[in-house]
């Protein structure tokens, strides 16, 4: 059986997370696409269009001095253009350590990303290790 269309747009966004390939990473987002992050820590908020969704990538590399990695762990799909993604984030950040698996919920439009939530297991403890 084929991949569905939307875990493979998933899919290939992990990808080029993972490879630092911006390029291939905007090509699925819709220009007015927001990704809202959890919690109290300088990283939450919503962040609105794709130059401010590469930003936060951007700061999550800087932040983490470039050690977060981003395991895919399952791809999960339905018919009302939703994808939810489980993986596994590890990052070292001023002495300490993230160890999380995390997942994101996407939004899905004609092909392109309207939307990315991210949860976590442990607010908390994501805004300590980004504070």
């Amino acid at each position: 059986m084929p991949e569905h269309p939307n875990a493979a747009l998933v899919t290939r966004g992990y990808q080029a997370f993972s490879a630092g390939d911006a390029e291939t990473l905007t090509q699925p987002l819709a220009s007015d696409a927001v990704h809202r992050v959890p919690g109290s820590n300088p990283l939450s908020g919503d962040h609105k269009g794709i130059e401010s969704i590469l930003g936060l990538y951007g700061q999550l590399a800087a932040q983490s001095n470039g050690t977060l990695r981003v395991e895919l762990l399952h791809v999960m799909v339905n018919d009302d253009n939703r994808a939810v993604a489980v993986h596994r984030s590890t990052a070292e950040r001023n002495g300490k350590r993230l160890d999380a698996v995390e997942a994101l919920l996407f939004t899905i439009s004609d092909g392109r990303v309207t939307e990315i939530s991210d949860f976590f297991p442990d607010i908390e403890a994501q805004d300590r290790f980004w504070s």
